[in-house]
């Protein structure tokens, strides 16, 4: 049975997204006006306007009253803790960071699997503490594809004033656009412990992390160890 094509909406939508992971446009560039991409697309207005609600809504462009529709940017006051769900039950906002290290190194059996890389391929492995209240809260380990940001480094790192995903845009033209966690309950290890200054076996929670870029290019695993007594893990369902 042949396969139904797609609404048209959603080829403008697909087009679009190729348009955006070529690099036509990129984080934080202004979208055409709708009039100048459906003439681009030949098709209506009001079809080009449903292609950019979806896209809307996966958080790929956003939409300025007054401005016109944008690419989406992790520079972005909005943006920059949107993959970031733990909250601080007083209200306080951002963290201070702490880079323990950043590496090169072949890759693990799991992380090639979870980055869908040869086995033993190079990856960068980066390793860092959240403070909030001037204590440890996160203990982050990121393991990404040495092939898509060569040349990052502790010096590249400590430079960098804003989060990681602003600078994998900025500096490496990696655009993370969305992202599958999975979270449990574990008790700490002795290095992890100690680096988060609680005790031995304390119950923290543990989120695992694959990030995605344009085309659900697999770019980002992540294990964080969260601290939970002051804070929580914060999640909108829909």
């Amino acid at each position: 049975m042949p396969k139904t094509p797609a609404p048209l909406y959603e080829q403008i939508r697909q087009l679009i997204v190729a348009a955006l992971a070529a690099g036509e446009w990129r984080p934080g560039d202004m979208l055409p006006s709708e009039a100048a991409l459906a003439q681009r697309f030949g098709a209506s207005p009001g079809t080009v306007r449903r292609a950019l609600d979806e896209l809307t809504a996966e958080n790929l462009v956003e939409r300025r009253q007054g401005s016109g529709t944008f690419v989406s940017t992790h520079s972005a006051p909005r943006q920059q803790f949107r993959f970031l769900r733990l909250v601080a039950d007083d209200g306080e906002q951002g963290f201070t960071r702490e880079l323990l290290g950043c590496r090169r190194m072949r890759a693990t059996a799991a992380i090639a699997h979870a980055l869908g890389l040869r086995a033993a391929e190079p990856v960068i492995e980066v390793r860092r503490l959240l403070h909030r209240r001037g204590r440890p809260v996160v203990l982050d380990e990121l393991w990404l594809p040495e092939r898509h940001f060569e040349g990052l480094s502790a010096d590249v790192l400590a430079q960098h004033p804003g989060t990681l995903y602003a600078l994998f845009e900025t500096r490496f033209g990696v655009h993370m656009v969305r992202a599958e966690e999975k979270l449990r309950a574990v008790a700490a290890a002795p290095e992890v412990a100690a680096l988060l200054r609680v005790g031995e076996g304390e119950p923290l929670l543990c989120v695992e992390r694959l990030a995605y870029t344009y085309g659900d290019r697999p770019v980002e695993f992540r294990r964080g160890f969260y601290y939970t007594s002051s804070d929580h893990y914060s999640n909108e369902l829909n």
